[in-house]
């Protein structure tokens, strides 16, 4: 993340008052330097794709929109919130053309959160202490959509994997991780480095709308810094491991089994490990996704609730080494966010067919577009309008004046004619009585002619939970009941079916599951 121009990167024009400077008093950071004690410049590292040992920084964007938003209504929040908005730095990240997709006729969101592997900022002591190797300069390894509704109830995170093959508007396929540097080679000749990333945000994004067929309303960026120092001002955050794990060669990850307590280096070497894992980098993912989540309940416990100096001190972190687009108001995102709780934040990732290869290189293959249009579509609905409540019961009619014909569909020999004499007593007339056409039926049903839903609705009365059902079947002026399993006799509720769980996406899991992962 560029650090050019003046302090921190903000726009000329927009110097931040002294009262609200939250580095008052402290000193600059010095850039690294040379043996000859000259300034170094990291290498742009221009090439596409390039394989990089990679950080995950996109929890720091949602820990410094959180930590505004938890006294929001108060004087701190409001004070948090201008420290924030004065000191992020700032990128024309949202294009003009290209990010035309489903747009937000309401006030929902859709964030872009983007992490970058950029180590610029980082001391030769805490690159060794991170493992994290030379500075690759431009590569996007962390790529997540955050759908926020209008009514701020929920969060959607959608994770990318880097290696997702896609369509880049102008580039062709590619690795999605190679959206940001061909933006980024496309900048005009002296174009400076703001220009530059602001070209690579404008791409991705246009990338990720094409994908995901939504409008893309703000982007979002994080440096490996950022994410570095996040876990250790909320004091740790909590993983839990199925068994231990040794990679030291690769990420420096080394972690017994179990829950345990996460900050600092160990942090990022939690997150960036994929080798060694059962699935690679669909398990790094589900790592990031794990350590948003505990940052989230760190954030939302009386840990922090309670801690006026820890809240500032996320504030700070997270506007240095925050990049946002030109029109984001943290302020607002976080107001819209405030009633969200930690089990209504779900994390999943992009629906995919697995791992390939393309022109030697590993893949991601993700589901057709029409597929994944249907899916943000889905994920991106505002939720139905409940319907009025009633207090007026459906009407009924007199039981005499219902004839009712019981066919036995349970199994239970001789279930027909019990329930008929039940019947009888309750004052219902009974026609005719027997076996089913099938004895299999796992519920009762309650069937009858179009325009004789009064009579149905008298019949569940007595047997209250039985499924009403429209059907050719019975004459008009009468109705049939089969009984199936389920039945306990007239008078008595029948027994309800189990619950049918939905449909999950890979790795569905919101930020309150504490389950063990790999």
């Amino acid at each position: 993340m560029s650090r050019d121009g003046n302090e921190q990167g903000r726009p000329a024009g927009r110097p931040l008052p002294p009262r609200l400077d939250p580095r008052a008093g402290r000193p600059a950071r010095r850039p690294r330097q040379d043996a000859a004690g000259r300034a170094e410049h990291p290498a742009e590292g221009r090439s596409p794709g390039r394989r990089s040992r990679r950080a995950a920084g996109a929890a720091r964007v949602v820990a410094g929109a959180l930590s505004v938003l938890l006294l929001a209504g108060t004087g701190w929040g409001w004070y948090l919130g201008r420290v924030a908005e004065a000191t992020v730095n700032r990128t024309d990240a949202i294009p003009t053309a290209g990010n035309d997709g489903t747009g937000n006729a309401s006030e929902a969101m859709n964030l872009l959160l983007v992490g970058n592997d950029s180590r610029s900022a980082l001391t030769e002591e805490q690159l060794a202490e991170l493992n994290a190797g030379t500075d690759s300069g431009v590569n996007t390894d962390t790529m997540i959509l955050v759908h926020v509704p209008a009514d701020g109830s929920r969060a959607s995170f959608v994770s990318f994997p880097r290696d997702s093959y896609v369509e880049i508007p102008g580039y062709g396929k590619d690795r999605l991780n190679a959206a940001y540097a061909y933006g980024r080679m496309n900048a005009p000749d002296g174009a400076s480095e703001e220009e530059k990333s602001a070209q690579g945000s404008q791409l991705l994004v246009q990338t990720i709308s094409r994908l995901t067929g939504l409008q893309i309303d703000h982007y979002a960026e994080v440096d490996l810094l950022g994410f570095f120092e996040l876990s250790a001002v909320v004091g740790g955050v909590e993983v839990n491991l199925c068994e231990a794990v040794d990679d030291s060669y690769y990420s420096g990850a080394v972690f017994e089994a179990g829950p345990q307590t996460i900050s600092g280096a160990d942090a990022l070497k939690f997150v960036r490990q994929r080798h060694g894992l059962p699935r690679g980098d669909f398990d790094r993912i589900v790592r990031q996704q794990v350590f948003m989540a505990g940052v989230l309940r760190k954030i939302l416990s009386e840990d922090v609730l309670l801690d006026l100096g820890k809240q500032r001190a996320l504030v700070q972190a997270a506007s240095q080494s925050l990049t946002v687009d030109k029109d984001l108001v943290l302020l607002d995102l976080a107001q819209q966010m405030q009633s969200v709780t930690a089990g209504a934040i779900e994390f999943q990732t992009v629906p995919n067919v697995g791992t390939g290869e393309e022109d030697g290189k590993s893949i991601v293959r993700l589901e057709d577009e029409d597929a994944l249009h249907a899916y943000f579509a889905d994920l991106s609905a505002e939720p139905e309008p409940e319907a009025p409540a009633t207090t007026e019961a459906p009407p009924t009619v007199d039981p005499s004046t219902v004839t009712v014909e019981v066919y036995n569909g349970s199994g239970t020999p001789g279930l027909a004619a019990k329930a008929a004499s039940a019947l009888t007593a309750a004052g219902f007339p009974v026609g005719s009585t027997g076996n089913a056409a099938s004895m299999d039926h796992d519920r009762t049903e309650i069937r009858y002619a179009a325009g004789d839903e009064a009579l149905a609705r008298t019949v569940a009365t007595a047997v209250p939970g039985a499924v009403l059902e429209e059907s050719d079947d019975p004459t008009s002026g009468s109705v049939q009941l089969v009984l199936g399993s389920d039945f306990n006799g007239v008078g008595q509720a029948v027994t309800p079916a189990p619950p049918v769980a939905p449909a999950e996406a890979a790795d569905a899991r919101t930020a309150a599951d504490t389950t063990c992962i790999n």
